[in-house]
């Protein structure tokens, strides 16, 4: 199984940039297509991006597609998400979370192992 951690959150200006990281302290990672989502407060929780086991498959949400960039470094054992241009309506938790074997999904129940999460704040 993958034990995920999310880290690099923080409060940023609109249009400034962030990097999130999620790490695994498993021994798995590298078998799973990995997926990030978040949710801001009073509302559900959303795709954001996934990226295959091996890295050479990214899918976005629309509404972030050509601003954040999801990768991977299965050495590392460690998901990332470059988030530039960022808008006021980024702000939200952001959760990494695994997906689960066979599936190719965006829906967040289709996914496991989720992180703590890491809180990104966009002021305008």
């Amino acid at each position: 199984q993958v034990q995920l951690a999310e880290s690099g959150g923080g409060l940023v200006q609109a249009g400034g940039s962030l990097r999130l990281s999620c790490a695994d302290s498993g021994r798995t990672f590298s078998s799973y297509t990995m997926g990030w989502f978040r949710q801001a407060p009073g509302k559900e929780r959303e795709f954001v991006a996934r990226i295959s086991s091996g890295g050479f498959s990214r899918y976005y949400a629309d509404s972030v597609m050509g601003r954040f960039t999801i990768s991977r470094d299965n050495t590392k054992n460690t998901m990332y998400l470059q988030m530039n241009s960022l808008k006021p309506e980024d702000t939200a938790v952001y959760y990494c979370a695994a997906q689960i074997l066979g599936v190719s999904s965006r829906d967040s129940r289709n996914y496991h192992s989720w992180g703590q999460g890491t809180q990104v704040t966009v002021s305008s």
